[in-house]
């Protein structure tokens, strides 16, 4: 084996060849990678003794208890620094390849898009929201055309509950000449099934919705990579 391809393979304590990530990559694009794999790409290094995809593999075992790869949305600086062999800038990398992922899958949706339906709402907000892990109340304001004018935080909540004020929904309604609002907020248990207090909610802020002649379209709920509508649901 010439040296220059020594230099893109290493030999395991069993004796057997792996490719190293760097190198596969070059010879078989990012798809024919491993989560393990991309990762170490990312560490660049590993620690004394262990190389880079080892401790990739050690920073998935934490990631692993809470959702697999998706645990990087979830797991902090200071978890992460824990392992052995990530320090601080790693571990910021590693966060900063969550929130870009986060990103761009937002970016997938049309900035322009047009949010006739709750399939359209629910592929632009699941990122934003899904990962969350306390319930978010955001307030989507359209056109006449049904274009995105603006989407404002109304409330952070608990774990378990949020507060949406109809007085800062139609506030904001006006502020920005909107002609109509739709309403969503994530359910951190991934479990988008709407609650008692979700269905009151609904019908509070539809009676108030009607009142001020900006109607409100939909109620979507976000659950891990699925949502309810509850226009869909017949609840408006």
């Amino acid at each position: 084996m010439s040296g220059a391809k020594q230099n893109m393979y290493q030999t395991k304590e069993n004796g057997t060849i792996q490719s190293l990530p760097y190198d596969k990559f070059l010879q078989q694009g990012a798809e024919g990678l491993t989560e393990e794999e991309l990762i170490a790409i990312i560490l660049r290094t590993g620690t004394r003794g262990e190389d880079a995809l080892t401790l990739a593999c050690r920073v998935l075992s934490v990631c692993d208890k809470r959702q697999g790869i998706l645990g990087l949305h979830h797991v902090t600086l200071d978890q992460l620094m824990q392992v052995k062999g990530i320090g601080l800038v790693k571990a910021v990398k590693l966060k900063a390849i969550a929130e870009l992922s986060r990103r761009m899958a937002v970016a997938r949706v049309e900035k322009d898009a047009v949010f006739r339906n709750p399939q359209i709402v629910a592929q632009a907000y699941m990122e934003r929201l899904r990962h969350l892990e306390k319930e978010h109340c955001i307030a989507l304001y359209l056109d006449t055309k049904d274009s995105r004018i603006k989407d404002v935080e109304l409330s952070i909540g608990n774990i378990n509950s949020s507060i949406m004020s109809a007085r800062e929904l139609f506030r904001q309604a006006l502020l920005c000449n909107a002609t109509s609002v739709i309403i969503m907020h994530n359910h951190p248990s991934g479990d988008p099934t709407p609650s008692r207090e979700d269905l009151l909610l609904t019908e509070r802020l539809r009676q108030a919705a009607s009142v001020m002649e900006i109607p409100l379209l939909d109620h979507i709920i976000i659950g891990d990579n699925t949502y309810i509508s509850l226009k869909e649901k017949g609840v408006l």
